[in-house]
């Protein structure tokens, strides 16, 4: 399962690059706005950062403009992935796209229905934000498990990106159920990499090593 970091801070991609942890980049208009940065200037310097597909999101609602901001956004760099709400109107822009040759991530998908049709039109990712769906006392992974047993059964070429991702459950969880991708903040990143019983070990080893004669 490929890995990506869904962040807009410059800093934070670094880091997770450096660890060799990250595959892409997904953003939207909520991270960039901590940035402070134009949000095209932003997705420049991660592509800059990171060889892999980096979500940036339209903000138009209406089919002809998320269809005109996707093709600018395309043009940003060839690793861009438009990012298009689960919405009508973005279906509809999604074919338009899709039939171009731009790659697209349909995000906000919260039901299996929305996943089959943003397949339907050609989605290059879809987005499902199992957290969200936790938040409110569903199970967001059962999501996961349906839309991956759905799209294993036909000839799509969509991809299951794990959105909305809280801690390193979710992730290991996603990996089991064939995802094909898991969007991730840097904090959980992080995470996947602890253990208490790894922190335990190194310090009892180091400790040990004080003990080795000299020379």
């Amino acid at each position: 399962m490929k890995i990506f970091i869904d962040s807009g801070d410059i800093a934070e991609i670094k880091e997770a690059a450096a660890m060799g942890a990250i595959d892409g980049v997904t953003t939207n208009p909520s991270l960039l706005a901590k940035t402070g940065k134009p949000m095209r200037q932003v997705i420049t310097e991660i592509c800059q950062i990171v060889d892999g597909p980096i979500s940036a999101e339209v903000l138009a609602t209406d089919c002809d403009g998320i269809v005109s901001e996707g093709r600018q956004l395309a043009q940003l760099h060839p690793n861009v992935v438009v990012k298009v709400p689960l919405i009508v109107e973005g279906l509809k822009a999604v074919r338009v796209l899709a039939s171009e040759g731009v790659k697209t991530n349909v995000t906000l998908c919260f039901s299996a229905s929305q996943a089959l049709l943003a397949a339907k039109a050609g989605a290059t990712y879809i987005s499902p934000f199992v957290g969200r769906l936790d938040d409110l006392s569903e199970d967001g992974m059962q999501l996961i498990e349906q839309i991956c047993a759905i799209y294993s059964h036909y000839d799509f070429d969509t991809q299951v990106l794990v959105a909305s991702v809280r801690h390193p459950i979710h992730v290991v969880q996603s990996a089991l159920l064939g995802a094909h991708v898991a969007t991730i903040p840097f904090k959980v990143i992080q995470q996947l990499a602890q253990h208490p019983m790894t922190e335990a070990g190194l310090k009892k080893f180091l400790e040990d090593s004080k003990k080795i004669p000299q020379g």
